[in-house]
């Protein structure tokens, strides 16, 4: 049971006596070995969550989330979806969408992207990226399209250029051999969203789009779902859906870009761990020398009636103070130095990208949480082999040579 008296005396041996210095210069390194160790990890951590809701917002808060079809490919279009559908979609309602690879030709240059059909609206997630033109301008007829600036620029267009869009998978046989089915459209907006899919992505409007597909007024492609988090799709798609329905996610466009980013996360964090496994072993080192040297005090103390718990309790308050301490200042010193970090970097010179921007940065209280309570335990399963080893010390043999 725990004991004021084996604390106040666990303290007292933590801070040394003051011709004790190697003792006090181990236990300080392996308090400084923690603090390095967890101010690491959250930094680190802190910058790699930026960098995966980054991701998140520039790319799948663009492509279609999820599109739940029919068999085939083709979907009867009606005015709400179903209602299987609606539930599935926690964000927005489901909105109906035309979507299939396509190869756009312009003067110049010639590229394959991924044409999507959508019905315009305000709140459709490309408007906020758009730096030209308006989504509600578009209608059905027209043919517009809009672009990914890094598309444009390749393609060599701006507003008001023709392009012309080919989709194979509705080609036609004609005397002259398989011909893909195509159409002039104009460039009517452009849109940056700062990742690849501004070099891939053409929108255009639904019906134009299921026209250049040969789809019938009444088809479309199946209906587009819209999640809060996208990583949700792994738990939905396991969801049984009714006969004659299937089920498609972003997994399938950018499911190894995000596994990457995951495990590359993992991997730092497994990294950095080992740090605070280090000196966590250094924790023992310094138990282990301290206890040989106090021998003769223990045995001192059992003598006068401190039981083998309370001994025990002496030295895991000693070991455990060196890793509450660090982390508890590595995990303050962390969230600081990832709050502050693009200002450090900017002060200092250093410039990560050739035409400017930071680090994005996302500090997640609960992460931060773990990784100090991880470092606490890690510590204090450090002191128990050398505690053991102190409350079994026999008072007799001890004090013999003394």
């Amino acid at each position: 049971m725990f004991h004021p008296v084996s604390a106040f005396i666990g303290l007292r041996y933590l801070r040394g006596r003051s011709g004790d210095r190697f003792s006090r210069f181990v236990s300080y390194m392996s308090t400084a070995g923690i603090t390095i160790g967890v101010m690491s990890l959250v930094t680190v951590l802190s910058v790699m969550n930026g960098f995966e809701a980054q991701l998140k917002g520039r790319i799948l808060g663009v492509l279609p989330q999820a599109i739940v079809s029919q068999e085939g490919g083709k979907t009867t279009r009606t005015e709400q979806a179903p209602q299987f559908i609606q539930n599935l979609s926690s964000a927005a309602h489901p909105e109906p969408i035309v979507q299939s690879e396509a190869v756009i030709q312009s003067s110049s240059q010639l590229t394959a992207g991924l044409l999507i059909g959508i019905k315009p609206s305000d709140h459709d997630p490309i408007e906020q990226h758009l730096i030209a033109g308006r989504l509600t301008n578009m209608q059905a007829g027209k043919y517009q399209v809009f672009l990914g600036h890094t598309l444009a620029r390749n393609m060599g267009v701006s507003i008001g250029d023709k392009v012309r869009l080919m989709v194979t998978s509705a080609s036609q046989f004609t005397p002259l051999g398989r011909i893909p089915s195509q159409r002039m459209f104009t460039v009517a907006g452009i849109y940056n969203t700062g990742s690849d899919v501004d070099g891939q992505l053409m929108l255009t409007h639904i019906d134009d789009a299921a026209r250049l597909l040969r789809l019938k007024s009444d088809t479309m492609t199946g209906w587009r779902l819209f999640f809060a988090d996208p990583f949700v799709v792994s738990e939905l798609s396991e969801a049984d859906l009714p006969q004659g329905w299937k089920w498609q996610d972003w997994r399938d466009q950018r499911g190894e870009l995000f596994q990457a980013v995951r495990m590359e996360k993992n991997m730092m964090g497994l990294m950095l761990g080992l740090i605070i496994g280090v000196a966590a072993f250094n924790i023992i080192s310094a138990l282990i020398m301290v206890v040989m040297e106090k021998q003769a005090e223990v045995a001192i103390l059992k003598t006068q009636g401190m039981t083998d718990k309370q001994v025990l309790t002496i030295f895991m308050v000693q070991g455990a103070s060196s890793g509450v301490m660090g982390a508890l200042i590595g995990g303050t010193l962390g969230v600081l130095l990832a709050s502050n970090l693009n200002t450090l970097l900017e002060s200092a010179g250093v410039a990560l990208f050739s035409v400017g921007g930071q680090l994005p940065v996302l500090i997640n209280p609960i992460q931060i949480v773990v990784v100090v309570v991880l470092a606490i335990a890690l510590s204090l399963l450090a002191t128990l082999f050398p505690s053991y080893r102190a409350s079994s010390v026999k008072p007799a043999e001890a004090l013999r040579y003394e």
